[in-house]
């Protein structure tokens, strides 16, 4: 029988292991990034792993319990001592004994993930739905018997021409101390939401409170969650952080995640719990970063997929995995913080965007207030890359709007030597027509590795792999170059003339690194990472084509990449891969992390809200599961750039020689097989 299976998320490396063997060696012998000092003698707790349970359909595999061996004295003895989060355990303890998927969470990784979505500069109108008012309150008179609230609601009235104002039992709890201790003088935090209802005390301070309050935008998406402290009395933000999303364990793509919950009862209430806990952590890092506490964030606003949307909601997102896929809600909503378990104000407000439909959610509405296409001029394509790609097309006329399953190879998933975004990851690549000799850059360094200092620069951390930006500028330098032809094959040593082409198998690879004579990595790009890209690259291609389509266009333009993804790669590399339809490079721009933007937009301006609930209406959502020229569309984008389209902008730019590997024969990069 055939060795157990273990599966190792977030990184997507996989390996058969002998029964008894440790997951820290297996994780060592994969080159998964896990962390251990002490020699696996269970003392340094840094190679905690979390197993998960159930069916992964996405991983083709079954869990049960007894994957891993028995909880051991050791373990017992670690968390007797300092503690161990429920469901954790010791890498360097428990060994294989069945098939398993294993998540190593952010604080075992050596090379911590960096979520490169930060907040951008932009100029927002200051229009907070919480705000301070400093009042002074009528003392207490027998002959005129009140209530403190009753004063308090009347001095905000008379001084602010605040109406409508109530207080709840926590007003009550800390209103009399507060006016006592300030003289019958007290600045309050009040929320006025929509305008329509109510507004809301949420906090009494004792005379003229000379601190701020403070709200959080949070962008929550599949792979990675980011989130930006905002002062709301200024706008500015003071602190942005963000980490992994927890659930990858569950699957990497969105439609594993509601497989997951399909197969597995109750599966979606542990997806809940885990996204949550992940959003606490979020929060006190956030607070820790910006040295304030977590009590005073009085405001949240959240964008999401759909999927997230009601994962985070807790609610079972299986409807959303069939058609017609039916959201619970597609409306705005305005809860309490303790309705989703979050640390921060007990009466904290979270304002959640409005979903556009089926799989395009609040996040593909938030880069629609943030990127206003329905106040161009001309006709613009946004497109927001990510594990799920949301793809916006309009102007002041229409606008058109559709999701595209991209996968995770542009998060570096599924890549032979990929890994997430961390220091030491190539990120930037170029390779010399002539020599074909590679030149690259890596995260945490400015140095381009043929300058002087750059094996000094590194450091110790050295260059451990490739990230989703850096396989894309790969594939399309080694396109430019000559090295992979318009259907994806690369070619071989003798077709290429340079010797960085290595047998691998029936194919070949582009050997990018060899860093195995000092104990580091062989970096290739391989036939299996060309095809994964042209398989993301190609759903979103479908997409946006399929929109043209429905606004009978061929052409767009100017093109905004938002996202990481946006951030981060060249206008070129996404042209030459043909991820984006063809459009003069200089009208190709990026917005950083756009849904970002729109959720401190949305945070920071109340009347934004009312904006894109009324936009989210009107545009119009088309369906790329459902629709027939889709495939058409996905199987034609396949080549690089494109088997129909001419792109002949593109080619009257950049080089994009027409080489054939497919010829079979001893050199040829994909040999025939013999007829027996």
């Amino acid at each position: 029988m055939k060795d157990p299976l273990v599966i190792f998320t977030p990184s997507g490396k996989r390996g058969n292991f002998p029964v008894g063997t440790p997951i820290l060696t297996a994780a060592r012998q994969l080159g998964v990034d896990l962390d251990s000092v002490c020699g696996g003698r269970g003392i340094c707790s840094k190679c905690q792993i979390t197993p998960a349970y159930g069916e992964f359909s996405k991983h083709g595999v079954t869990v049960r319990d007894g994957a891993l061996s028995e909880w051991n004295s050791v373990e017992e003895r670690y968390k007797s001592k300092r503690g161990l989060t429920e469901g954790r355990r010791l890498g360097c303890q428990a060994t294989v004994q069945g098939d398993v998927v294993i998540d190593v969470p952010p604080e075992s990784q050596v090379h911590k993930q960096v979520v490169r979505k930060r907040a951008e500069a932009r100029e927002i109108v200051m229009d907070p739905a919480t705000r301070l008012y400093y009042v002074e309150v009528e003392e207490p008179d027998m002959h005129a018997p009140s209530g403190d609230l009753e004063r308090l609601v009347k001095a905000l009235s008379e001084q602010w021409g605040l109406v409508h104002v109530e207080g709840d039992l926590r007003t009550l709890q800390m209103l009399q101390p507060a006016l006592r201790k300030g003289a019958w003088k007290v600045t309050c935090a009040v929320y006025h939401g929509d305008g329509l209802g109510p507004a809301r005390i949420v906090q009494v301070w004792p005379g003229y409170y000379e601190g701020t309050i403070y709200g959080l935008a949070v962008d929550l998406g599949s792979t990675t969650i980011a989130g930006h402290l905002c002062d709301l009395q200024t706008g500015a933000v003071l602190a942005s952080s963000g980490l992994m999303n927890p659930q990858i364990r569950f699957g990497e793509d969105l439609m594993s995640r509601v497989s997951y919950s399909m197969m597995n009862p109750g599966g979606h209430k542990e997806m809940t719990r885990v996204v949550r806990d992940a959003l606490n952590a979020l929060v006190s890092q956030i607070a820790a970063e910006a040295r304030i506490e977590p009590a005073l964030i009085l405001e949240a606003v959240f964008v999401a997929n759909p999927v997230m949307h009601h994962l985070l909601l807790g609610i079972d997102a299986v409807e959303l995995g069939q058609a017609p896929f039916a959201l619970a809600t597609s409306g705005a909503l305005t809860l309490w913080a303790r309705e989703l378990d979050l640390d921060m104000h007990p009466d904290a407000r979270i304002y959640i965007l409005p979903c556009i439909a089926g799989h395009v959610g609040a996040d593909a509405a938030a880069v629609a207030l943030s990127e206003a296409p329905n106040l161009s001029d001309d006709l613009v394509l946004i497109v927001d890359v990510g594990t799920n790609a949301e793809i916006l097309l309009g102007n002041r006329d229409k606008v058109l709007a559709c999701s595209s399953p991209t996968g995770p190879a542009f998060e570096g998933a599924q890549i032979s030597s990929g890994q997430r975004a961390a220091p030491g990851a190539i990120e930037r690549v170029e390779i010399d027509p002539e020599s074909k000799e590679p030149r690259f850059r890596v995260i945490g360094c400015e140095i381009w590795s043929d300058e002087p200092g750059f094996t000094e620069a590194i450091g110790a951390q050295g260059i451990t792999g490739i990230c989703g930006s850096g396989i894309i500028e790969a594939i399309a330098e080694m396109r430019m170059a000559g090295l992979v032809d318009g259907g994806g094959l690369i070619g071989s040593a003798a077709q290429t003339g340079t010797t960085r082409m290595v047998e691998d198998g029936r194919t070949h690879s582009y050997l990018l690194h060899d860093g195995s004579a000092k104990g580091g990595p062989r970096i290739l790009v391989t036939q299996g990472d060309v095809r994964a890209i042209q398989l993301a690259k190609s759903a979103l291609y479908a997409g946006a084509r399929l929109l043209m389509d429905q606004l009978g266009v061929d052409a767009v333009d100017r093109v905004v990449l938002a996202g990481a993804f946006g951030a981060h790669i060249s206008p070129k590399h996404a042209m030459v891969l043909g991820m984006i339809p063809d459009c003069p490079v200089e009208k190709v721009t990026s917005a950083g992390n756009a849904a970002g933007t729109g959720a401190r937009i949305a945070l920071l301006n109340s009347a934004a809200r009312r904006e894109i609930e009324g936009t989210v209406g009107r545009i119009q959502k088309v369906e790329t599961a459902v629709e027939p020229r889709f495939q058409e569309h996905f199987v034609a984008a396949n080549h690089i750039p494109h088997k129909t389209a001419p792109f002949d902008l593109l080619r009257a730019a950049v080089p994009l020689p027409e080489p054939s590997f497919n010829t079979g024969g001893e050199d040829g990069g994909r040999r025939r097989r013999r007829r027996g």
